[in-house]
């Protein structure tokens, strides 16, 4: 897995705690905001485009595999 630099700016109480959770857990700071992050967004449900199912691509099932062919196309980034 491929890991992206980004900046996050927290809270001083929030960096204390992280901090703090770090050393009790022997663990990096990273990987707790990593993991944090993941649970977070696979738990986030985000509602379809309105334009789902409301249209014909020739194939009988894509309204059934929207969330699927939606999730696909996220992993790439894109459509194509």
């Amino acid at each position: 897995m491929a890991l992206l630099r980004t900046t996050v700016y927290l809270s001083q109480e929030t960096a204390l705690a992280l901090r703090h959770l770090a050393a009790v857990e022997g663990r990096s700071q990273a990987e707790l905001i990593r993991e944090a992050l993941e649970s977070y967004t696979q738990r986030s449900i985000r509602p379809a485009p309105k334009g789902v199912g409301k249209y014909r691509s020739g194939e009988p099932d894509v309204a059934q595999r929207a969330k699927d062919i939606l999730s696909a196309a996220a992993k790439r980034g894109g459509w194509r």
